[in-house]
Formats: C-alpha cells, sequence, structure tokens
C-alpha cells in the first residue's frame, strides 16, 4: 500500500486548537514565545541560557545523583546528569502519568520523539548539549487514570486504595496483577521478557515511583534518558518563591483568565483556582484553600496562619505540590528547558499558562506536539489490499467509511441527486403556475413537495440499507479491519499497551520507532511491524 501524506492536521482526530496552533494561526501566538523550528530553538537557548542561574544546575545536579541510587544507570545517562552543570546544556522534556506498565501506546512515543528531538539539535546546534528528560508525575493523586492498562483487549486493572501522592504508594499488591498479565501472554521469547521487565520493575522496587523509575530505564537505557521526580525536598526550595507567591497574591487564577478571549471558540482544558496548590503526605493530597485569614488543607484539620503556612514552606517545601496550572512552571523553573513535547490535551492547558510564566518572570517553552503512530502488521496490510482500502478510508470516519465502502460495493445508484434536482424542478414549474393563476395555491404546493422530497430522503435511505444487507459480510470486514486499528474508534495509541506489540516484535518496535520519528515533521507516522 501507498503510504499517503497523513498530517496531525488532516489525520481527523485532534482539535481545532491543535490544527490552528500546527497551523501558526495569527490569533494563537499570544499564547506561546517561539513555535518548535529548528531555527527558533537558538533563541530559546539564548533565552533560557540568560536566565537560568549556576545554582540551580548545581541543586538539579545533587538532586539527580540522590534520586539515582539504587539504579544503574547506562553510562550515557551519567554523562547527561553531569553535564547539566554545564552552562551550554539544555534539556528537552516530557512528562507523563506513573500509569501501569506505561498504560497506553504513547508513552513510548513520547519519550522516543524527545530523545529524537535531542540528536537533531546536537547536529544543528553541534556547541550546545541537549538531555532528554522524562517528568514522572509522582504526585498525581488520580489513581484510577492509572491503575490499568489493556492488553488483548483485556482490561488488566490493579486493585489498590490511594488517596496521596501516586508516587509513594506501595507496589505490594502487584503480585496479582502480575499473575494475571503474565497469563495473558504466549510462550514466546518476547513474552518472557515482558514478563521479567514487569517483575523486576513492580515486584522488585517498593513504590510506585521507584517501579517506574526502572520500567523507563530498563526500555531507554541505551538512550542516555534522564527520569526525574519532582517529588523532592532540593527541588522544590528552588520552587519555594514561586510557592508563596501563589499562597500570599494569589494571582496565578486572574493570569491565566487574560487567556480566555483568545481562547473562546476553544474548549478550555483547565480551570485555575484561587491557589494552585495542594499539601501533601504519604496518604494525603488536599486542596490548601484560604478561608476567614486561614490556609487551611481541605477534608483535614490541619489549618495554619499566614506566618505559620510560610514556615511550613521554609521546613517543609516537600509538603507543597503543584496542581495542573503551576506544574509547568515548577517543572520550568528547576530545569534548564528548552521545549516541551506532550499530546494534544496537554499542550491545549499549556497555552493557557504563559501569563503565569510571565508573572514570575521564567522563560515559557517551546510546545511540541508528540509524535502519534499507527502501527501495523503485515497480515493487516494485506487485508486493507484485499479489501481495497487506502490509509484514506482507514482514517475515516466509521460513517464516512461505511457509506463510501457501501456505494462502491453497489451495483445500483443510490444517490438520489438528480431524482431531487428534478423533482424540485417540477415543483419550480407548479409554484410559477400557482403564482399566476391563485397565489393562495402556493401554500399547498410548498407543502406537497416538502412531503415529496421528505418521501424521496426516506426511500434512498432504505436503499442504502438494503444494499448494506447484501453486502453486509464485506462491510463487516472493512469495519473489523478498521476496529483492529483504531479500536474504541479512537487512536490505536491511546488504548493499547506497548507489550501487545512488544510481544511478537521485540526490541525491533522501539528500533523502528528511533528510525522513523522525526519529532518536528507533524506528520501521522504508519509503521509496519
Amino acid at each position: 500500500m501507498t503510504v499517503p501524506n497523513i498530517t496531525f492536521q488532516n489525520a481527523g482526530y485532534f482539535s481545532k486548537l491543535m490544527v490552528d496552533y500546527l497551523n501558526q494561526t495569527e490569533k494563537l501566538k499570544p499564547l506561546y514565545q517561539h513555535f518548535p523550528t529548528l531555527a527558533n530553538f537558538k533563541l530559546q537557548v539564548q533565552a533560557k541560557q540568560n536566565n537560568f542561574s549556576k545554582e540551580k544546575r548545581t541543586v538539579l545536579h545533587q538532586a539527580f545523583v540522590d534520586q539515582y541510587k539504587g539504579f544503574e544507570p547506562s553510562e550515557l545517562t551519567k554523562q547527561n546528569i553531569a553535564l547539566l552543570q554545564e552552562e551550554n546544556t539544555f534539556t528537552i522534556t516530557t512528562g507523563h502519568q506513573l500509569n501501569l506498565f506505561t498504560g497506553p501506546l504513547y508513552f513510548l512515543y513520547k519519550i522516543v520523539s524527545t530523545i529524537n528531538l535531542t540528536l537533531e539539535l546536537k547536529e544543528q546546534y553541534p556547541t550546545y548539549n541537549f538531555v532528554p528528560v522524562y517528568w514522572m508525575a509522582t504526585e498525581d493523586h488520580d489513581f484510577e487514570e492509572i491503575n490499568h492498562f489493556y492488553f488483548q483487549d483485556k482490561k488488566i486493572c490493579w486493585d489498590q486504595e490511594s488517596k496521596g501522592p501516586v508516587g509513594r504508594l506501595s507496589t505490594a499488591t502487584l503480585d496479582k496483577v502480575y499473575d494475571v498479565f503474565k497469563g495473558q501472554l504466549n510462550a514466546g521469547t518476547h513474552a518472557k521478557k515482558l514478563k521479567t521487565l514487569f517483575e523486576e520493575s513492580y515486584l522488585k522496587h517498593d513504590n510506585l515511583a521507584d517501579a517506574t523509575r526502572y520500567l523507563a530505564n530498563a526500555l531507554f537505557e541505551s538512550y542516555g534518558l534522564v527520569i526525574v521526580d519532582g517529588d523532592h525536598a532540593s527541588l522544590k526550595s528552588l520552587f519555594a518563591p514561586a510557592i508563596q507567591k501563589e499562597l500570599l497574591e494569589q494571582n496565578a487564577i486572574r493570569a491565566v483568565e487574560k487567556t480566555y478571549p483568545i481562547l473562546q471558540d476553544y474548549f478550555v482544558q483547565v480551570t485555575p483556582r484561587e491557589i494552585n496548590l495542594f499539601y501533601i503526605e504519604d496518604n494525603l493530597r488536599e486542596r490548601i484553600i484560604f478561608e476567614n485569614n486561614r490556609y487551611k488543607v481541605n477534608n483535614t484539620s490541619l489549618s495554619f496562619s499566614k506566618e505559620e503556612i510560610l514556615k511550613e514552606l521554609e521546613n517543609h517545601p516537600e509538603r507543597f505540590s503543584p496542581n495542573v496550572i503551576l506544574r509547568p512552571l515548577y517543572q520550568e523553573t528547576i530545569l534548564p528547558n528548552l521545549c516541551y513535547i506532550g499530546g494534544g490535551g496537554e499542550l491545549a492547558y499549556w497555552l493557557q499558562l504563559k501569563p503565569v510564566f510571565d508573572l514570575h518572570q521564567v522563560e515559557f517553552p517551546m510546545l511540541l506536539l508528540r509524535n502519534s503512530v499507527l502501527l501495523v502488521t503485515s497480515k493487516q496490510i494485506k487485508k486493507l489490499d484485499k479489501l481495497q482500502l487506502t490509509w484514506a478510508d482507514v482514517f475515516a470516519s466509521a460513517d464516512v467509511l461505511l457509506q463510501k465502502k457501501s456505494t462502491e460495493l453497489s451495483d445500483v445508484s443510490f444517490d438520489f441527486k438528480a431524482q431531487r434536482q428534478l423533482l424540485q424542478q417540477q415543483f419550480e414549474q407548479l409554484r410559477a403556475i400557482a403564482k399566476r393563476t391563485d397565489a393562495s395555491f402556493i401554500g399547498a404546493v410548498q407543502a406537497q413537495e416538502k412531503k415529496q422530497i421528505k418521501g424521496l430522503d426516506h426511500l434512498e435511505k432504505r436503499l442504502q440499507k438494503a444494499e448494506r444487507k447484501k453486502n453486509k459480510e464485506a462491510l463487516d470486514r472493512i469495519m473489523a479491519i478498521q476496529l483492529e486499528l483504531f479500536p474504541k474508534n479512537s487512536l490505536q495509541e491511546r488504548y493499547y499497551n506497548f507489550a501487545q506489540f512488544y510481544q511478537e516484535a521485540g526490541e525491533e518496535l522501539v528500533q523502528k520507532l528511533f528510525q522513523q520519528l522525526k519529532p518536528l515533521s507533524h506528520d501521522f507516522d504508519i509503521i509496519e511491524l
């Protein structure tokens, strides 16, 4: 099959906001600083270099050294951690929740996009160093979003309670999940590796953050990926001034509201609060609210005066956790970062945040939509060829595809366009006659016209239904292969886990992603395994 030029803009699966952003629509330009092009990275480097101190680099480097204790990073990862101390070193960052066993496929695409971009930038700007970073969302608390993954159309779920930051959650009960997962795998070599990977990650580490670090490191250890856990006291101390500003001034909400007139024609992704901070402990992550001149931790008895909460921040910065409005600011405060790579939903809320960055005088990063991929097998391609389906057909909505193939398979035309035109011409003549005889007759003519057109529409639908019934077997095969490639009529990458394909392809899956994905291209990739 010939692979057409499928871009994010014409793929049909991206929001109007993302399409307009990729097209660099003039209206959206106030929401970001530099659009991600190779040339613009030079401007971003200069801006970040002028606003990121040597002291921050020292703290960041030591935090990475601390976080990697007990792990075996590759020599390239160690080199990258050391390079972060240098003023000519910058990061490219992606972030992801601590989804069980990586969650949906796009976890891989995010990280491969990030690594590939650092390589492309190094080639373009050899006097600088570019380090790929994966930010683990360890402080999230929405456990139901991350406690499962889909493999062979089976939902494999971790039955566990969680109230605090998910990164601190014990992995003690994951042995039951492992038993379910290994029971679904085949007996091949790649399946054995998947079992080992799950076991080494989750059954030999005490909490979800460490398990996820091990897993991501195991998958990408040879590519120099650096993994950061923001739930760290020294990193939070770098962010403490911004936390204090939010507690005392509570002005992030007003900053975000400045974007509303620009975004009024789009879906607004997130809504800020008066205070965009949580208070966290091992089994607690609750909003901080300001009531009756006191700072209260929602749903608890904890309460602080102004002086007390500032003292708490000074002594325990790790107990303050930014919500979705301030988390990007936290990331860009502690990293010498140039670009954030994320999905459409993520970039949508980042586009609400530039005024918050301006408020805190932190450089706003470039925003790059991650690569998207459709993985197909040779068997599936043969099916598509046999069914005479093009890639454009495959990417069409189910209704559009069904209509098109019904028409192609039918040996009669059930498009009544010509009949409608003829009917309308006849009633146009009747209206002309009515005007010359009795104008009161026009209403009756119009009513009859409406009735006749409606009857024609009904006949057309009956014929379409009859033709679909006649060609049901072929149409069922067509819709079945589309559902294989777009499960639940959504992108494959948002549903299946990487294990679905790794079980058959092994390391070739990751290698092909690195070979084909071009982060700055905005193309939707189709990769045969």
